[in-house]
């Protein structure tokens, strides 16, 4: 059915009046919409066993949805991609192009290129030279074997396909790093500092290709001068925002982080959202594409604070979720694989591909080999700069859009772009393993008999009060020291925000912290740490996990294996703020499920922390440990591997002036008698070690029922178990409804929500296949 698109009406009269909703603008909009999305997301949902970042699957599901799969039926097609729907598509698809490219500038910190190093700055512009001289001589083969290309201008494929081949896409190369663990490696870093000089050096060839090509066809311009009017014009713009606009947007960064009035910030944001819109405005009017302007304005932002947290908070969900989608579907339409004809047009294909891997890989080995980084280290940095992504697709599409490149050509270097970025996850894990990343982490642990070696693990400053203050309550002396490795763990996701922490976290020298960005949360949680341990017996290592939670475990495991830790402590999911279930809160089922993997597969004991207020005031904190009154710590004993891991842990905190330990011993009938004999050598190896604890023995019908009745009259301020995963399981509990099965039975009851009003609460698992007669622990008694 044919349409006029004068006559195109945004809304339909209904099915029930016989109008069909796909004949109109919006309910077809709608339609595509959910179409892309459930295609990408799909697609990204079975790529993810191969660690492929999203923009693999929205590329490839932007090419099944255009005439190289399902569009090559044509009632489809026609229905659901009609050609009088895709102005209305690209033009949503822009603005959403729009305003990531503004999320692109807002990440991108010009202080760190400025920062990176010339090793950095070395491999990038090597880097980028090579491919571009390939691209440039490869064009001149091109022009004549694709049919029209030779109608292009010389100088303006050259400058396209030179591009093409040597852009390195940032965003994307952090997604493949945090994927890969070597985020906060040698490796890591040097690859995101090129990256980022590549991003900015990748803009400004491009937008100096689109001043110079005009409208492309080979069609020249009314007057020479017109393309250096325009360079002159962007150039002047670049300057204007830079000088001008920047210190006038810090201004209302500091307003709108200053005042914590909603009028304000709002006025700010609609401000600054005025603004990417003008700025597009402004470099479509000067001949450059809009995209230019809204990136340069995010330049302007004053990166790290308040309010551009704020501003990523409001806009990228919508813009990365929702929109952005449609350009990767509209990109798709313009993607004819069908196209590519013949074998020769394939060996050209093949050719490209092999052009760009070269002249990128070879380039960047050659420049980092010269600058004395090891082999396999300078390889794995050629394959992770040859990465592709979203700004290709930019490229490309203008490039088609300007008439540069013809339909084969624009499919040919589609799938290059889709090849080498697939290619660089498996290539970096056969070049580069993953598992290599930690051998200088961390300089090598040291072997000492009597140090306590404990890996606290924590997911925000919340969790930092009841940590330290059970760390003082564990006794540590010059004989018997604690060494304590806090790791701050923090999710890595799609959201733009997450390539900016990671840009702060690399600016700052993760994994081992110095210092952090001054008034963030991270700054926090290492300032009180660090105080703590100034003032007590603790040495303090710091370090962040900046990964997927999905893989988070993964890099718990291998610090703790690293670094040798008897014990890992766990933030449990929940923290109470007060009594009853609306003080309750819940940091997410995802952060539970790192706390089963972790116990699951822990290479030492684990011990889950559920907060329910062991802590102090700040000036508590700060002030000398004498002048602290002492914690009453209650030991809750059934017996069992686990109980005993917990029995060893309290040994240290039982010779604390600042613990008073007490441990409750609950009788039982029945049970393993080899594991009742083991219970009672340590029950009185611990008596013999220990005099000043009390020891109270209960004989009771359900364990449940008097824990409970413990927890609830407040007598500790923090309460020890082990999870009794064995002995509790034919043993009355509350019932079969359990809240938290990874727990075990003891665990469980322990970390009831409807128990507010229980003190916290150490739940210990020993690892699996541990000696009672080995390991620190038991020395320690």
């Amino acid at each position: 059915m044919q349409h006029n698109v004068n006559t195109i009406r945004t809304s339909s009269d209904g099915a029930w009046q016989g109008d069909n909703p796909l004949n109109h603008a919006f309910p077809l909009l709608i339609v595509q919409t959910i179409l892309v999305l459930f295609t990408s997301r799909f697609l990204a949902f079975l790529l993810k066993p191969l660690r492929q970042p999203k923009v693999v699957a929205e590329i490839v599901g932007g090419i099944l949805l255009g005439p190289s799969a399902l569009g090559r039926n044509k009632d489809f097609l026609n229905l659901v991609f009609p050609s009088w729907s895709t102005p209305i598509l690209e033009s949503v698809a822009s603005i959403g192009l729009l305003f990531f490219l503004f999320l692109v500038g807002l990440e991108l910190d010009l202080s760190t290129i400025s920062q990176s190093g010339r090793k950095a700055f070395s491999i990038a512009i090597a880097g980028m030279s090579l491919p571009f001289i390939f691209g440039a001589g490869l064009s001149f083969f091109l022009r004549k074997a694709v049919n029209g290309e030779d109608k292009v201008g010389n100088g303006q494929f050259i400058l396209f396909l030179g591009v093409a081949l040597s852009i390195t896409a940032f965003p994307v190369l952090a997604r493949i790093l945090a994927e890969l663990k070597l985020l906060t490696t040698h490796v890591g870093q040097t690859a995101m500092a090129a990256a980022a000089f590549n991003d900015v050096a990748a803009w400004i060839l491009l937008a100096s290709a689109v001043a110079l090509t005009g409208n492309g066809s080979g069609e020249t311009h009314k007057s020479p001068l017109i393309c250096i009017w325009v360079l002159i014009s962007g150039v002047a713009f670049v300057a204007f925002m830079l000088i001008l606009v920047r210190p006038m947007m810090s201004l209302v960064a500091r307003q709108c982080s200053a005042e914590q009035d909603y009028a304000i910030d709002e006025a700010c944001i609609c401000l600054t959202l005025a603004g990417v819109m003008l700025s597009g405005f402004m470099t479509d009017l000067i001949g450059i594409h809009a995209i230019f302007g809204a990136f340069v304005f995010g330049l302007t932002i004053p990166k790290g604070g308040a309010f551009a947290a704020k501003l990523i908070k409001r806009i990228e969900d919508f813009v990365a979720g929702l929109l952005l989608p449609l350009y990767f579907a509209s990109s798709g339409l313009r993607t004819d694989v069908a196209k590519i004809q013949g074998v020769e047009a394939w060996g050209l294909l093949l050719l490209i591909i092999s052009t760009a891997c070269a002249g990128k890989i070879l380039g960047t080995f050659v420049a980092a080999m010269l600058c004395m980084i090891p082999v396999r280290e300078s390889l794995t940095l050629g394959v992770l700069m040859n990465t592709k992504g979203l700004v290709e697709l930019i490229v490309l599409n203008i490039g088609k859009e300007k008439k540069v490149l013809n339909d084969e050509m624009f499919a040919i270097l589609v799938l290059m772009a889709l090849f080498t970025t697939f290619l660089t996850t498996p290539a970096v894990m056969a070049i580069y393993k993953p598992l290599r990343r930690l051998e200088r982490a961390l300089p090598p642990a040291q072997n000492s008999e009597d140090e306590l070696r404990i890996l606290a693990c924590v997911h925000g400053a919340g969790n930092v009060p009841s940590l330290i203050n059970l760390i003082k309550s564990i006794h540590t002396t010059k004989k018997f020291p604690l060494k304590l490795y806090v790791m701050n763990l923090v999710e890595l996701t799609d959201r733009s925000s997450s390539i900016l922490m990671v840009q702060r976290a690399l600016k700052n020298g993760f994994p081992l912290v110095n210092r952090l960005c001054r008034g963030t949360k991270h700054d926090q949680i290492a300032a009180a740490f660090e105080a703590y341990g100034q003032l007590g017996r603790v040495t303090i290592h710091h370090s962040t996990a900046i990964s997927a939670l999905s893989t988070m475990h993964e890099d718990i495991f291998h610090v703790a294996e690293d670094r040798r830790v008897e014990m890992i402590i766990l933030p449990f999911h929940k923290q109470w703020r007060g009594e009853g279930e609306e003080a309750i809160e819940n940091v997410g089922h995802c952060w539970r499920e790192v706390n089963q993997r972790v116990l699951e597969s822990a290479p030492c004991s684990v011990a889950v922390l559920i907060d329910r207020g062991f802590n102090s005031c700040p000036s508590e904190q700060a002030a000398e440990p004498a002048t602290e009154m002492p914690k009453r710590v209650g030991i809750l004993f059934v017996g069992g591997p686990d109980d005993r891991e917990a029995l060893k842990l309290s040994g240290r905190m039982a010779g604390q002036q600042l613990a008073h330990v007490t441990i409750v011993r609950f009788l039982q009938r029945d049970g393993n008698r080899r594991e009742k004999e083991l219970d009672e050598i340590a029950l009185a190896e611990f008596k013999r070690c220990n005099g000043s604890v009390q020891y109270e023995e209960k004989e009771v019908n359900s364990v449940a029922e008097e824990v409970q009745r413990i927890g609830e009259s407040r007598v500790y301020e923090i309460l020890v178990a082990g999870m009794g995963q064995q002995l509790l399981s034919s043993m009355e509990v509350t019932g079969n409804n359990t809240e938290s099965e990874e727990l075990g039975a003891m665990g469980d009851i322990l970390s009831s929500a409807y128990l507010g009003n229980f003190p916290s609460t150490l739940v210990i698992q020993r690892r699996e296949g541990t000696d009672d007669n080995e390991g620190t622990f038991s020395n320690m008694l």
